[in-house]
């Protein structure tokens, strides 16, 4: 199944279906089992404004999770997880403004398989991780190198708004070992990995987070990304595809 959240005449979910959106009654994680899965009459996607598919509480982030991304830094012996913002968080078509601030530095894309939590979790095993997820979106973690250099921590290298763009949509019932993630700026591919290539798997991700923090329906999981990000200018348009779930396109503008 397909999701999407869009604004006409009000914010909703929906599932989305041949080209069309239906309104769901809520958050489809939070829809009691054997309900029906829409209500009201389709609308026709392109009619809608496509929302941030979900709207977080948590936003969990991978470093150093491909071991072509290392660049010679030596191999982690645990997930190296930092925070995102919500307030980063921006959807299809939104622009990612580069910070007016010259200290940012250079700002790279990074394409990113993003996990959608689909039930509270807390302490939960690998073997029985999965059983959390609702589904998958792709996800650029966006990132400003001079601060995460200078920085203590990667507040604003990370979080500056609009430096968390996802969507278009969640995709549920998908192998996300078979999601191969590409991304492009102006049509020019500058990733391309499998998420077969991770350090740390999903299931590890989820153990070794939901551990110390509790993950509720909705929260994301970044998983980390690939090789060497390219740099983002202003007029520049940013692509990242993620196989069975769609193309997430941003442009890029100058604060």
């Amino acid at each position: 199944m397909t999701y999407a959240r869009f604004e006409k005449d009000g914010v909703s979910f929906a599932v989305v279906e041949a080209g069309n959106v239906r309104r769901l009654a809520s958050a489809p994680w939070d829809l009691p089992a054997g309900s029906p899965p829409s209500s009201g009459p389709a609308l026709p996607l392109s009619s809608v404004h496509l929302l941030p598919p979900c709207a977080p509480s948590k936003i969990f982030a991978l470093g150093f999770n491909y071991r072509d991304h290392l660049a010679g830094r030596q191999e982690p012996w645990e997930p190296q997880v930092f925070l995102k913002v919500p307030s980063s968080i921006v959807g299809p078509g939104d622009p990612i403004v580069l910070p007016s601030d010259a200290s940012a530095g250079r700002i790279d894309e990074e394409a990113e398989l993003v996990v959608v939590m689909g039930k509270r979790c807390r302490a939960v095993r690998r073997g029985q991780a999965m059983d959390y997820v609702f589904g998958y979106t792709c996800g650029n973690d966006v990132s400003a190198r001079a601060w995460q250099k200078a920085d203590l921590n990667w507040w604003r290298a990370k979080s500056s708004d609009t430096f968390s763009p996802i969507g278009p949509f969640v995709v549920t019932g998908i192998d996300p070992l078979e999601a191969g993630i590409r991304a492009r700026i102006n049509g020019r591919q500058v990733q391309s990995c499998s998420p077969r290539e991770l350090l740390f798997d999903i299931p590890t991700l989820i153990e070794w987070i939901s551990a110390s923090v509790t993950l509720e329906p909705g929260d994301l999981i970044f998983t980390g990304t690939s090789g060497a990000p390219a740099e983002l200018h202003a007029g520049d348009v940013v692509e990242v595809e993620i196989e069975g779930i769609g193309v997430l396109r941003n442009p890029v503008r100058q604060g």
